[in-house]
Formats: structure tokens, C-alpha cells, sequence
């Protein structure tokens, strides 16, 4: 079996070494043919710098590359077109920093195509004589590549008047491709986030966005197909529904998609289900957005937008739903129906995330000494179906939780704040999970899957009686087996539990 790539960026070095390779060639060339401005949004880890990478080596015609792939009697090597690849994977600390950065980058293209620019002092117009240089050079138009071009961006977003600063500094700079149009071939810009054309390509309002073009929807990314082939000997015996359910899921409108760092990460590491994507690093401003803000964290998982909120990152208002979707912790569930023109559902890609990001909420609430314990006791009961021992779990869940992450919240809040809460819980231990499920009588708080057993909760705060209600409205009817009815009241003042009944049906 091939060495698998794991962390290789370089499409060269994955060729020559013998590495498995996913052939994405053919979908290169259709790129190329169909467009000469192109952006690609795409989650952190997901392949865009190789995919990048394998555009640079067609355009400069390395021929012995891709011997056997698809593109291989698709282009015509004999045409050798320069390339300027530029990339921001190091990140822009600051303002300050960012001409030097600029000039760094630069300088690195000029070395290797022996090129010397004159212009010393502006990076922006260094930028633009660099194009105009190579094409004459070259005798050829310009290609460029630009990787992570909001990385710089995205490393000062909990500092906004940095962040800002650096975009501004960066609309000039890129300005100056559209400016050196006639010098140029092929565009291509990657990056996590999707800043509007006003906020940060002003100057370069042509950029074909094939982020949501189904016909680019497993540009980067392992497809169902490629898992069952491809990978299948590295898969021998392995549960391939549980591995599509833990790591499948990311949807861009055309084929479902893995992220390839968990696939090839499953495979190193004796496949084991481990959360390989999610903690390579997860932004922290997001867990204060959500604090701050007091998102019903349940809504998270079917989420309705329209197109817009997906499409358009906004340093001077940041959404939560937007940065959730570009980043890759919310997927495009379906496409909603409306009059009002495109809709979404968002929701979870998959079981790693859907683990990972609730953990991950829970650990800004509670202590790791006693997250830990409930989490495993609250799994174990449900999955014994030992409805009755929850009540102890449960009040001594909320009695872990800090005073000041109730402080923020109103009276009115409560039921959302308590209902979040468990929700994540039980979203980080895995189990099927329904938040305001809907059914012919009404909509019921939370409902859970688990060993062949439906559990139906109804929350209300101070007063109420939530078990009378699921009885009354009967939502249990729409699921077959052993159902259980549970009603849970609570205890603004206590911050806690104050009544807790059960039944069976």
C-alpha cells in the first residue's frame, strides 16, 4: 500500500515519493477551461493548498507529474505559462508587519523566476510590476495563485481594528490584479471565509465564487466513493456506516465530502474514532460569541439562513452563523424552498463535530473534574435506559456550572440557557439527537436515540407541568419501541433542577 499523505501540501513531493494521491486533475482542467477569475472558500484542513499546488505544476508544465492522471491527455504541455504563487500560511501579526510580509512573498517569486523589480518601497506596485515583468519575460500570460489569503485576517479577529487595518492593506495589494488584467491567464484564490467583494474585493469584483457550485462540490475532499476504493485496503474490517457517520457529512452541493486530515489520521492512528479535524485548533472568540450573545445552542444543528448570511464574512459584524458555515462547523443540511430566493438548513456535518463542538462549549461552562464523569454516567444510563438515575446526574451537572455563565441571562432566557446546556451534554456524548422536534401535535424540547429507545424531553421554568404536556399532546406516537417520557422544571433562583417526573410508554 502507498504511504498515506498526511500534513503534505506539496503535489510534487506526494508524486515522486509515492504517496496516495486522490485524483483531482480532471476537475483542475474543467476549472481552467470554464474560468480565469476564481475564488474557493473551504474549511481549514481540507486539501485547498494541494489542490492549489497541483495548479501551479499544470500551468508550468511539468509533464512527468501526472503521468497516468486524468488531465494527462487533456493539456498541452509544450505551453509553459510563469506562475506567481502567494501565500499567507505563516499569517500577518499586524499592520506593521504586513508590507514586510508582502515583500517577503515577493521577493521569494522574483528568486524564482529570475526576476529583479525595481520598485522597492510599495508592495502594491512592486505587485504589479512583478505581473507585467514575467508575462514579458515569459512571452506567456501570468498565472497566479494566492493561498489562505484571509489568514491574516483571521489570526487578529478577537482584535477588530487590527483585523480591519489588515484587510484594508490587503484590498490594495490585491487591487492590483484586476488592474494587470491583459497580463493575465488564470486567478485562483483560497482561503476559510468568504469576506464580501465590497469589504475586501472591491478591486477585484470579478472573482467567479465556486464555493456552492455543485459542479465543484468535491474540489477538495474525499468522496464516499474515494473512501470505498481508493482507501479500502488501509479500511479492512472496519465499520464503513460508523466511519461515514463519525467523519462524512460536509455538503457544498455536490457530493458529500470527508475532510481528508480525519480520514488519513483514522487510518495512522489503528482507527481509532478520535476527533482528528477539531482539535487542530478551534477559535476561541466563537465560545464568546455564543456567551455573549446567548445562542440557543439546539438551533444550531437545523439552522435556517438565507444565502446571503452564508456568503458574506463581515469584520464589522460578525455573525455567528456565517463563521460556524465557513469555517466547518455547520454544513448545508438541504436547500429550503422559498419565495424569497436561495435558503439553507445548517446543521452538523458529522458525529466528530457534533461531539467536539458541544465538548467544547461544556468546557468553557465547567470543570474538567467534573465534566468528564458526567458525561460518561449520563451515556451510561441512556444507554441502559435507566431513566430514573438521571435526576441525581442532572442537578449535579448544572450545580458544576460557573455563577457568571448564568449571570448574562434573563429571566426570560432561562428555559433556552437550561436547555442548551443539555443539549450539549448529550451532543457530546454522541447519541442521535433532535432539538424542537416536530411532530403532527406540536414541537417537543429535545428528543434522543439511543440502543433502540426514544427519550422525549419538555422543559419549562419556575412552574408548569412539563410531563402533562408530552402526554397530552401525545408527541411520542410518530416513534415506535420503548419510549420514555421525561418532564423537567426548573429553579431560576437555585439555578437548578426543582422537579424532575418520568414515564414509560
Amino acid at each position: 500500500m502507498k504511504k498515506l499523505p498526511v500534513g503534505i501540501q506539496t503535489f510534487s513531493e506526494i508524486i515522486n515519493e509515492g504517496y496516495l494521491y486522490i485524483d483531482k486533475t480532471e476537475i483542475a482542467c474543467s476549472l481552467i477551461g470554464r474560468f480565469k477569475y476564481v475564488f474557493l472558500s473551504r474549511p481549514r484542513r481540507f486539501g485547498k493548498s494541494l489542490f492549489l499546488d497541483t495548479l501551479k505544476n499544470i500551468f508550468e508544465g511539468k509533464r512527468e507529474l501526472f503521468r497516468g492522471l486524468l488531465i494527462a491527455d487533456q493539456w498541452n504541455w509544450e505551453v509553459k505559462f510563469p506562475v506567481i504563487k502567494i501565500s499567507f500560511s505563516g499569517g500577518v501579526h499586524s499592520r506593521e508587519t504586513l508590507r514586510k510580509n508582502l515583500f517577503y512573498i515577493l521577493n521569494d517569486n522574483q528568486e524564482r523566476l529570475a526576476i529583479t523589480c525595481a520598485e522597492k518601497e510599495d508592495p502594491n506596485q512592486c505587485f504589479a510590476e512583478l505581473i507585467k515583468k514575467a508575462s514579458q519575460k515569459y512571452q506567456q500570460k501570468v498565472v497566479i495563485v494566492v493561498d489562505e489569503y484571509d489568514k491574516p485576517i483571521l489570526d487578529n479577529i478577537e482584535h477588530i481594528p487590527e483585523a480591519i487595518a489588515i484587510r484594508d492593506g490587503m484590498r490594495d495589494f490585491y487591487t492590483k490584479i484586476k488592474e494587470n488584467d491583459e497580463y493575465l491567464r488564470f486567478v485562483f484564490l483560497t482561503g476559510v471565509s468568504k469576506f464580501s467583494k465590497v469589504s475586501l474585493f472591491s478591486g477585484l469584483n470579478n472573482l467567479e465564487d465556486i464555493s456552492l457550485n455543485p459542479d465543484y462540490g468535491a474540489i477538495c475532499g474525499y468522496t464516499q466513493l474515494d473512501v470505498e476504493t481508493a482507501f479500502a485496503p488501509y479500511l479492512e474490517g472496519v465499520d464503513m456506516e460508523e466511519v461515514k457517520r463519525w467523519y462524512n457529512g460536509y455538503n457544498f452541493l455536490g457530493d458529500k465530502v470527508y475532510n481528508p486530515f480525519d480520514i488519513l489520521l483514522f487510518i495512522r492512528n489503528q482507527r481509532i474514532f478520535k476527533n482528528y479535524w477539531f482539535e487542530t485548533g478551534t477559535p476561541r472568540f466563537l465560545v464568546e460569541l455564543i456567551k455573549k450573545n446567548s445562542y440557543f445552542i439546539p438551533r444550531f444543528n437545523r439552522l435556517s439562513v438565507n444565502e446571503s448570511l452564508v456568503n458574506s464574512f463581515d469584520l464589522e459584524n460578525l455573525n455567528l452563523e456565517t463563521i460556524l458555515f465557513q469555517t466547518g462547523y455547520l454544513t448545508i443540511n438541504r436547500v429550503l424552498p422559498s419565495g424569497m430566493g436561495v435558503g439553507y438548513e445548517l446543521g452538523f456535518p458529522n458525529k466528530e463535530v457534533q461531539i467536539s463542538f458541544n465538548e467544547y462549549i461544556l468546557r468553557s461552562m465547567t470543570s474538567d473534574s467534573e465534566k468528564e464523569p458526567i458525561r460518561y454516567e449520563l451515556l451510561d444510563l441512556i444507554n441502559a435506559g435507566d431513566v430514573g438515575s438521571l435526576e441525581p446526574v442532572i442537578k449535579r451537572l448544572f450545580a458544576s456550572i460557573a455563577y457568571n455563565n448564568f449571570s448574562n441571562n434573563s429571566i426570560e432566557r432561562y428555559e433556552g440557557f437550561y436547555a442548551s446546556v443539555l443539549y450539549a451534554y448529550f451532543a457530546s456524548i454522541g447519541v442521535d439527537i433532535i432539538a424542537e422536534d416536530v411532530s403532527n401535535k406540536g414541537r417537543i424540547d429535545l428528543t434522543l436515540k439511543a440502543g433502540g429507545r426514544t427519550f422525549l424531553f419538555e422543559f419549562k421554568v419556575t412552574d408548569g407541568e412539563p410531563l402533562e404536556q408530552i402526554k397530552k399532546m401525545k408527541y411520542y406516537e410518530k416513534y415506535e419501541g420503548e419510549r420514555f417520557l421525561i418532564g423537567i422544571v426548573f429553579d431560576p433562583k437555585q439555578r437548578n433542577v426543582s422537579k424532575f417526573e418520568w414515564e414509560m410508554v
